[in-house]
């Protein structure tokens, strides 16, 4: 089907967050669902994820409103290789959000799952007030050192970074962990600091920590933290209010400069770097990174790093300048991505990169030979390295399917976290270079956890963020 068709399908509609709907597409192979995908009126998560299903045929999850549903049903009428279905199964109820403050104004820690026998659960999921307190209580408890950010969000509130295990001296830290940039993906601040609890208490305590399994002994866990770790538990705290107190899958910030009412607020802040973030400009006009449109879900802003929240994640690597490794947390798939989301990476021509204007206009299309993304030989061996570790341990975790793949994907994006870590080396002068990964926890599709998902999510990201740190360890952290 032609871009231009799907695209009139909704030209004139409007999006109601509250009734989105979970559907899959199902098609015999990837490529079938590329012109779908460029269609930013749709909503496919943190992106378009093909997925294998049994039957030899792949599956494309999205979420769309009931008008949205009744066009497409009718348009893919008149194809019979694509169709568009509602999910059916019925799922528990989701993991509750968390009510008053479990840590006491900071002063109880958190207590993770590592250290705890095997079965124990975590009940509900931190409200925003908790992720304060939770930094609060690592510091009061285990002395973590944390540090205010330079912008307060488009509703006023004051941003945070902890920063753990290697002293005082910023240009000590290595590591770097945000979560949280997506309001609706919930568990990730979550995943972050029980991660950060279980370091520290079994640092305190001289042992080790077992997630599934998977054990990791006491010499790890400090060489893990002699890294030096900085970690963003929330990275829209405006988005993720929002989303606990109305429970209707809101992905954006709350910024109504550009729109005052329903999906016309707010900004993907992971479409809002400093990376080819002028899409038009860039990119072939056949693909949609991102939208110029304030009522789509991947709306890019008013410029690049428009927002505080952004502003305030880019800070971090001037005030950490020599952080070498970098990790988002995302959901809900099951991947673990790598640079660069913009094209295909190729490693033999060194001029073929985004800084060159002759191939502006080019970029995008997977598959062609028009562009390519250069990256490095010994880059892309270090990143392939380090998350072919993480992976294979959050599988060994309990089984789940998790895979680490480039993050062009079926199409590609502008204006995202991983690649504008990345690209800094390039474009930022004197920055560190930093390998850059978003991490999608699973189960696909879920954004809403129920509780068992919840808890396993934790032991899961758990163990990769321990992989992850001793993997990057072990290729250098200079």
């Amino acid at each position: 089907m032609k871009y231009s068709l799907v695209a009139s399908l909704l030209a004139s509609s409007t999006v109601v967050l509250g009734e989105l709907v979970p559907v899959h597409f199902t098609a015999p192979s990837p490529a079938h669902f590329r012109d779908v995908v460029r269609n930013d009126t749709y909503d496919f998560g943190c992106r378009p994820v093909a997925q294998p299903t049994e039957d030899g045929k792949f599956r494309l999850a999205a979420w769309l409103s009931e008008p949205q549903i009744v066009e497409l049903e009718k348009f893919y009428e008149r194809d019979a290789e694509i169709s568009v279905r509602r999910n059916l199964v019925k799922r528990a109820a989701t993991a509750p959000i968390g009510t008053g403050d479990r840590f006491s104004s900071g002063t109880v820690a958190p207590k993770g799952l590592g250290q705890q026998a095997s079965g124990t659960t975590i009940a509900s999921i931190l409200n925003l007030n908790e992720i304060t307190s939770a930094l609060n209580a690592l510091k009061s408890v285990y002395g973590v050192n944390l540090l205010t950010l330079p912008s307060k969000t488009f509703e006023g509130r004051t941003q945070t970074v902890g920063y753990v295990g290697a002293g005082t001296d910023k240009s000590a830290y290595h590591l770097y962990l945000s979560a949280g940039i997506h309001a609706r993906e919930r568990g990730g601040p979550d995943n972050l600091i029980y991660w950060i609890s279980d370091l520290l208490a079994a640092n305190k305590a001289g042992t080790g920590l077992t997630y599934g399994k998977k054990t990791y002994t006491n010499a790890q866990v400090k060489s893990v933290l002699a890294a030096g770790i900085v970690f963003f538990p929330v990275v829209n705290p405006d988005g993720v209010a929002y989303d606990q107190a109305n429970g209707n899958l809101w992905r954006k910030n709350r910024n109504t400069k550009s729109g005052s009412s329903g999906s016309s607020v707010g900004v993907d802040l992971n479409r809002n770097f400093d990376f080819l973030w002028n899409f038009k400009k860039y990119f072939s006009s056949s693909e949609a990174p991102a939208s110029t449109s304030p009522s789509s879900e991947i709306f890019y802003g008013t410029a690049a790093a428009s927002e505080p929240e952004t502003k305030n994640h880019v800070s971090v690597y001037s005030s950490f300048p020599k952080i070498r490794w970098f990790v988002d947390i995302h959901s809900a798939v099951g991947d673990l991505l790598y640079s660069w989301g913009d094209d295909d990476d190729q490693t033999t021509t060194s001029t073929m990169n985004f800084l060159n204007s002759a191939y502006d206009g080019k970029r995008g299309p997977v598959g062609d030979t028009a562009y390519k993304e250069y990256i490095p030989f010994q880059d892309l061996t270090n990143v392939k390295n380090v998350a072919s570790k993480m992976v294979a341990a959050m599988k060994a975790v309990g089984g789940r399917s998790y895979s680490a793949q480039q993050a062009v994907g079926l199409y590609p994006t502008s204006g995202a976290t991983d690649d504008y870590a990345f690209s800094r080396y390039w474009q930022v002068p004197g920055a560190n270079k930093v390998y850059g990964y978003t991490l999608e926890f699973a189960p696909s599709g879920n954004f809403y956890p129920t509780s068992a998902e919840f808890n396993t999510n934790i032991l899961d990201t758990n163990a990769g963020f321990m992989d992850w740190a001793l993997a990057a360890i072990s290729v250098g952290l200079e």
